[in-house]
């Protein structure tokens, strides 16, 4: 979409025209989808994030006359959004990694299954890259911080986000694998 036309649109959506939001959101959506993907890695959670993108804009069209660089402007919320969706995964292990903590009897069974558990994350996170071993563990078995990670392996606050998650998903994956097995 040219400049001009981009910005004729966004005058016009100011207003309330439906048909210049939807050249916007033809012309960007599949953009900010592709972005969102790429760091997302799950298709229909990017798709979500999206339409939630382009539903804010439409909520807040008033003041699209405001904006000079509707591409900019889209790409910023995206990275917002992506950045609150790692904060939010981030939360929700953690607070299941809390639950876990908190539960302080165990029948023999449980004892067992928890040891094997135990043996099976360890073994998958052997398997993993070495930066993403350390990152791992310094979070889920040290307690560090994101922050405190990346002061001491002189890595950015993202990386350390990023290895954490990707470490999480992989043992998603493999503990996915053993329940098909079991049940």
């Amino acid at each position: 979409m040219d400049k001009q036309l981009e910005i004729e649109c966004l005058a016009n959506l100011s207003e309330g025209d439906h048909r210049s939001y939807e050249l916007l959101f033809l012309a960007y959506h599949p953009k900010v989808f592709h972005f969102l993907c790429g760091f997302i890695k799950n298709e229909e959670e990017a798709y979500d994030m999206a339409q939630e993108i382009f539903y804010k804009v439409w909520v807040n069209r008033v003041s699209m006359a405001e904006v000079r660089s509707f591409k900019a402007y889209l790409f910023s919320m995206a990275r917002h959004m992506i950045y609150n969706h790692y904060e939010h995964n981030l939360v929700k292990e953690k607070y299941t990694l809390d639950q876990l903590a908190q539960s302080e009897t165990y029948e023999p069974e449980q004892n067992l299954f928890a040891k094997d558990l135990s043996f099976l994350i360890d073994l998958v996170v052997s398997q993993m890259p070495e930066q993403r071993q350390r990152v791992f563990t310094m979070s889920r078995k040290e307690g560090f911080s994101s922050d405190e990670i990346a002061l001491r392996l002189k890595i950015h606050k993202r990386t350390v986000e990023n290895h954490i998650s990707n470490a999480l998903s992989d043992l998603r994956r493999a503990l996915q694998y053993v329940s098909f097995l079991l049940f």
